[in-house]
């Protein structure tokens, strides 16, 4: 069975068969048996389905949608909290220089 996709003005045709599936299963390192693959065949030709039906939604005076809503920057406040000093931080260094954590070098030239 096949089914044509169309996104973005591009033209895609997409067969969901065993082989897919194999290919999908490989890729993501998993193991379906028989009954798992005639479902998961199932459930992507449904999704293709429903991606047939958003192309049926006229959609030429809607902007891209770039975020879900308008809010802008909502972060958390940053408060300035109790730090260790320089020597303290070294102070649970293994190996330290007095100045700096010395670690193994892991860059070879």
């Amino acid at each position: 069975m096949q089914k044509a996709v169309t996104l973005n003005r591009y033209f895609c045709l997409m067969e969901v068969n065993e082989t897919l599936i194999d290919k999908l299963a490989n890729l993501a390192k998993l193991e379906f048996d028989p009954v798992q693959k005639q479902q998961i065949k199932t459930d992507l030709q449904q999704m293709i389905h429903f991606i047939n039906k958003l192309e049926e939604v006229n959609t030429d005076d809607v902007l891209p949608l770039l975020h879900i809503n308008d809010n802008v920057n909502v972060m958390r406040n940053d408060f300035v909290e109790v730090n260790i000093n320089q020597g303290e931080a070294l102070n649970n260094a293994p190996v330290q220089d007095g100045t700096f954590f010395k670690v193994p070098k892991v860059i070879k030239k």
